[in-house]
């Protein structure tokens, strides 16, 4: 499966991750000392959903194009990503999510081995002076990084799945990483095509020694060999961060035609 960016922005996977983001992001601006964010593979950090790509798939019609007409109160977490993925010309991947919730004292690390994403990346981060864009192996370099100077922060492991063992490489890379800051706030996207390996990578890192952990599930209706099911395994959840989830997902499940489940796999809050 190859799970290159451009080819899924915006669809029912991307809500969930990106909406899990912001709710980690604005956790960590309730105190005024200074966090890192880390986001292994990058990509381009926007994306036109009437492009090339994203045409091809069609799939941002299942996702953020299902909350379009959202208004009236809801959640900060959601009203936040929202006022940011409003412009289809442009909508943010989650580099460029991160830098626009950066305050001056925090810093973003965003990694990108494909040249000509990397190339776009720089561009799209440019106005963003505490942002730094290296091109790089994503899973070596957010390992090499780990701790960041402010050892507070958020580590978001987001790869494309583009080879056969990309569990396993992403499972030791998370256990590695936590292995080295064991106090950071870890995000961990995957695609469920199977429960078994879905729950064999899951049960891999958290073998670590990891000691709070909860997995979100996002499961859709979709045709047949497209994505229907997608997950996130989030390393020491910050306090409130499950019961916000909750919340927006029994709003969004029915809108994106699905269910939001979620389950603690280590601990509780």
């Amino acid at each position: 499966m190859n799970y290159r960016h451009g080819y899924h922005a915006g669809n029912f996977a991307d809500v969930v991750k990106h909406l899990a983001l912001v709710a980690i992001l604005l956790h960590l601006r309730k105190k005024d000392t200074p966090f890192a964010v880390i986001d292994s593979h990058a990509g381009r950090g926007s994306y036109d959903l009437a492009g090339i790509e994203a045409a091809k798939t069609g799939e941002a019609q299942g996702g953020i194009v299902r909350l379009a007409d959202l208004t009236g109160e809801m959640p900060e977490a959601l009203s936040t990503y929202l006022s940011f993925a409003g412009e289809r010309a442009a909508y943010p991947g989650s580099p460029l999510i991160a830098a626009k919730l950066l305050r001056p004292q925090d810093r973003l690390t965003a990694i990108e081995k494909h040249p000509g994403e990397f190339a776009a990346l720089e561009k799209t981060l440019e106005p963003y002076r505490n942002c730094t864009v290296e091109l790089a192996d994503g899973y070596a370099r957010t390992v090499k990084l780990q701790p960041p100077p402010s050892r507070r922060g958020l580590v978001l492991i987001d790869p494309p799945f583009e080879s056969p063992d990309e569990f396993s490489t992403l499972a030791q890379a998370a256990r590695e990483a936590y292995r080295k800051f064991a106090t950071g706030i870890f995000l961990i996207w995957y695609p469920i095509k199977s429960r078994a390996e879905a729950d064999a990578f899951t049960a891999e890192v958290l073998a670590g020694g990891i000691a709070k952990a909860m997995t979100i599930d996002t499961q859709v209706a979709a045709p047949e060999g497209k994505l229907a099911c997608a997950g996130l395994l989030v390393i020491n959840p910050p306090y409130g961060f499950a019961a916000g989830i909750e919340q927006v997902g029994r709003l969004l499940g029915p809108r994106l035609g699905g269910q939001i489940t979620l389950a603690w796999r280590v601990g509780t809050e």
